[in-house]
């Protein structure tokens, strides 16, 4: 049975909320490193969330404030999901070919939807479809990392089709969801990205006019001042705010603040990355992926099982198939040659869960899909990343764990 929103004056204030909220952040990792890692930690958080959220326990709520760091979590999300994007992936014949995929993915998985369910609305098809076609690299990276596939063909395929698959869906949520026609909304986008570009240009103009601004950063990096990380925070803002003046997603303004600061300072201050992650993953981050949890109606998800799992074979076909058959069947000079390779990637390429919130949030929010619809959405999200990633690791093998010739893998990744 769905449990009604408690009312405002009922809900729990905002520190015995983020009381709870920190307890589950602490307790996600520890669930996940007992588990060995088969559970991932975003989807610990996820659960916790449900658990403490008010269709299940009521622990914690959203009021003040909490909602804010929630979307300050997500900010930092994807200004760190931006910083980790080298735009050399998405150019070249690979980039080309993962944009022409990704492009192909949306328009099956719209195909399906409509499909589906022909009474509903093309914006909210297309709401779904972006949400079926995304790729969690934030998610990614950490396990391929530990797999020791990052410096392979193999892990430069997922980083490619993992850019595609989180900078496409944002840009088309932007361009799709805003309730403006295409060309309206293109000329918005035209027009942030030039509002973009000169919030780029001045601190580079700065850096390169002025020899003693970088004394000053580095005067000011350490002890109470942490000037550089507060800049970065200012330019979160700042994009976020102009995103949302445009009448775009803010989560665009945060990934376009990801990619002007690796410009800026990724080979200058490295050391800033470090600060920023353990800001984000930290405390914003988790409170984000608590905080969506709580959204989750889990008598939802139970009531339509068949939609959930529905959901998840969409997602494998529109976003995981599509990345195999363009791997398999279309030349791009890179191509994996080995079937178990083409296949893994295939799994890791529709493992998604952070877009599919982001945009869930935003459909729900402008009324194009179901509360209990965004739930599913989001169950299916986490399923495939609970899931998808295993049945990699259960592809590869003795065989695909051999480093190819000319290979950087050391023995021990062996």
């Amino acid at each position: 049975m769905t449990i009604s929103a408690a009312p405002v004056d009922s809900e729990p204030s905002a520190i015995v909320s983020l009381f709870w909220i920190a307890c589950a952040a602490v307790a996600a990792p520890l669930v996940s490193r007992l588990l060995r890692g088969l559970i991932p930690d975003v989807v610990v958080l996820l659960a916790l969330g449900i658990v403490l959220g008010p269709f299940a326990t009521g622990l914690a709520g959203t009021a003040g404030g909490v909602q804010l760091l929630s979307e300050l979590g997500l900010g930092m999300l994807f200004l760190l999901a931006g910083y980790e994007l080298d735009t050399r992936l998405l150019r070249g014949r690979p980039g080309r070919t993962a944009w022409l995929t990704w492009l192909a993915g949306l328009v099956l998985a719209l195909l399906m939807v409509r499909l589906a369910a022909s009474a509903a609305g093309f914006t909210t098809a297309v709401a779904v479809a972006i949400a079926l076609t995304s790729t969690a690299l934030g998610t990614l990276l950490p396990i391929v990392k530990q797999d020791g596939v990052l410096d392979r063909p193999l892990g430069r395929a997922i980083l490619a089709h993992g850019a595609v698959g989180e900078l496409g869906p944002v840009l088309a949520m932007s361009i799709l969801l805003t309730g403006n026609d295409v060309l309206a909304s293109l000329a918005v986008l035209l027009l942030f990205a030039a509002a973009a570009g000169v919030v780029a240009w001045v601190p580079q103009r700065i850096l390169d006019r002025r020899p003693g601004t970088e004394r000053v950063l580095a005067a000011l990096t350490t002890g109470t001042n942490q000037l550089p990380v507060r800049l970065v925070f200012l330019l979160l803002l700042v994009l976020m705010t102009v995103a949302e003046v445009f009448d775009l997603d803010v989560v665009l303004g945060a990934f376009a603040a990801g990619m002007i600061l690796r410009r800026l300072i990724a080979e200058t201050h490295p050391e800033v990355q470090d600060s920023l992650e353990t800001i984000g993953y930290g405390v914003l981050i988790p409170i984000f992926f608590v905080v969506s949890g709580m959204g989750i109606d889990p008598a939802a998800v139970v009531k339509e099982p068949v939609r959930w799992v529905v959901f998840v074979l969409a997602i494998a076909v529109a976003r995981g198939a599509t990345v195999w058959l363009s791997e398999r069947f279309v030349p791009h000079g890179t191509n994996l040659v080995r079937p178990r390779e083409r296949l893994q990637l295939a799994l890791y390429a529709a493992t998604g869960l952070p877009i599919i919130v982001a945009v869930t949030q935003v459909a729900a929010g402008s009324g194009l899909i179901t509360a209990d619809l965004a739930s599913t959405l989001v169950a299916a999200g986490a399923t495939t990343v609970l899931l998808f990633p295993l049945l990699a690791k259960w592809v590869r093998g003795p065989v695909t764990a051999a480093a190819k010739p000319g290979s950087t893998a050391s023995p021990r990744q062996e």
